[in-house]
């Protein structure tokens, strides 16, 4: 036992690092904010005060409005960026080796950015006045300026628009890695026996791709649930509470009002919210998919 000890002790030590970063930044900081989540909250004197926390979270209004923003959120531009991500590395599948490695290139850009500059170039482009970019191609059609983030009927939908028409580049190159994957025989047999384009799609590369969107599915829904710079750039919650989600509220009441009890239990509410809709998604989906 200590011969084997001796054998493997650089083995133990190397690994005793990541095992200790782990349990003082990852562990420990979860389990004080669990704790944290039944405390009223102060630096020096914490008071246990029980399930007063969840109780104040589940009779607010706001949290309620909140949870209904995120899921809006993640419902329209989950399954939508998914769509727009197929069908662009579709095509882009399509083109010669030098020009998908352009364009690979070219929409992956954006997921290097800063979350911060691309949310202050939206917010350039949101311009409620002519200057804006988008109220200026309306102009072009004879329409008024659009007071974007002002409105509680766009307000939402404008941070959607942020999503569909970027944040793809991830998802392409997967989608690319996954196609070229596939094996050519599969489509050779079917070229033998006269098969459509369509039912090559249908019956090859669409079951073949279905690992990876679960796995775009399932990242971009947790993404989704916790969508909070571009909410803190260019809304903050507003208006009305209509671009609230549950991140911001959490970030609001943490730091903002500094109730950090309660900002813990609105944190292991989306926690538990995010791992019930993870475990759907694998049921529903999962046994669809071909390995």
């Amino acid at each position: 036992m200590v011969q084997k000890l001796r054998d493997h002790m650089w083995a133990y030590i190397f690994i005793l690092v990541p095992v200790l970063l782990f349990l003082v930044f990852t562990l420990y900081p979860i389990i004080s904010a669990f704790m944290m989540s039944f405390q009223r909250y102060h630096v020096l004197n914490p008071e246990w005060i029980g399930f007063d926390n969840y109780k104040t979270m589940f009779a607010d209004s706001v949290f309620y409005k909140s949870l209904w923003n995120t899921f809006l959120f993640t419902v329209c531009t989950v399954p939508v960026n998914i769509a727009i991500t197929f069908m662009l590395a579709y095509f882009i599948f399509q083109l010669r080796t030098k020009w998908q490695t352009f364009f690979k290139a070219v929409m992956y850009l954006p997921a290097v950015a800063s979350g911060v500059t691309i949310s202050l170039v939206w917010f350039a482009m949101f311009d409620p006045t002519k200057d804006g970019m988008i109220n200026s191609f309306l102009g072009f059609f004879g329409m008024e300026p659009v007071m974007w983030l002002s409105q509680t009927s766009t307000a939402l939908f404008s941070l959607m628009l942020m999503t569909y028409l970027g944040s793809h580049g991830a998802g392409i190159i997967l989608y690319l890695a996954a196609m070229g994957g596939i094996p050519k025989s599969l489509y050779e047999a079917a070229d033998i026996d006269h098969a459509s384009g369509w039912a090559k799609f249908s019956k090859i590369t669409w079951p073949l791709l279905k690992p990876t969107t679960l796995y775009l599915l399932v990242t971009g829904v947790i993404i989704s649930f916790q969508v909070f710079i571009s909410v803190y750039m260019m809304t903050q919650g507003g208006p009305d509470f209509a671009t609230t989600t549950i991140a911001y509220l959490i970030y609001q009441t943490a730091f903002m009002f500094y109730e950090f009890g309660l900002a813990s239990a609105q944190s292991f509410v989306l926690t538990a919210i995010i791992v019930v809709v993870s475990i759907i998604q694998f049921k529903m989906f999962s046994t669809d998919v071909e390995y």
